[in-house]
């Protein structure tokens, strides 16, 4: 069976999506402009687009205290997120259909960030017998309910610690791109 959406057919057929490379504009140019106070955050991989906007500080009363000002921020979001959320259920059908990938949204009040939604995406590894047993101590000692949380606690774990390497990779990675989009030189005569 076809699953005209995604491009998947049975036994893990997988097309890959369609490029992403005009989707920051697309999506800029599609939000209300009261929406938010500046450009939105876009993150986007293979399976999913991120949006997440910072929001107009909500009014907080002078000499508020912290507990205060995270519980304005928190509604605000509230909010924001019940106020648009028929809107922001038509963009992302658009951009699902355009993108071939799954749209989760997210606000910013002062300091508090939340997500509205997110995509769990199914891994498929394979895993030898050292692997699983750091998956096993981390479920054992109540670390993750389970391998496949404690695997996402790993992953985690190197996102935070890692993050200079990974921006050193993303970075080499976007220049092997730009070379074979640019191909090799014609030769003269």
């Amino acid at each position: 069976m076809y699953d005209r959406v995604w491009g998947r057919g049975r036994g893990g057929a997988h097309a890959e999506p369609p490029p992403t490379d005009d989707a920051v504009e697309w999506i800029s140019a599609a939000l209300p402009p009261e929406w938010f106070t500046g450009p939105p955050e876009v993150t986007i991989d293979r399976d999913e687009i991120v949006v997440v906007g910072t929001l107009p500080p909500p009014p907080v009363p002078d000499g508020a205290s912290d507990a205060d000002r995270a519980a304005a921020e928190q509604a605000h979001i509230a909010a924001f997120r019940e106020q648009t959320r028929e809107q922001r259920v038509r963009l992302a059908q658009h951009l699902e259909h355009r993108y071939r990938r799954k749209v989760a949204w997210g606000a910013i009040s002062g300091g508090t960030r939340q997500m509205f939604s997110t995509y769990s995406a199914p891994v498929m590894t394979r895993l030898r017998q050292p692997e699983r047993q750091v998956l096993d101590t981390l479920v054992a000692a109540g670390v993750a309910r389970s391998r496949s949380e404690a695997l996402a606690w790993c992953v985690r774990l190197v996102g935070e610690h890692g993050d200079e390497w990974l921006s050193q990779l993303r970075a080499a990675m976007g220049q092997v791109e730009e070379l074979r989009r640019r191909g090799p030189a014609p030769a003269d005569g």
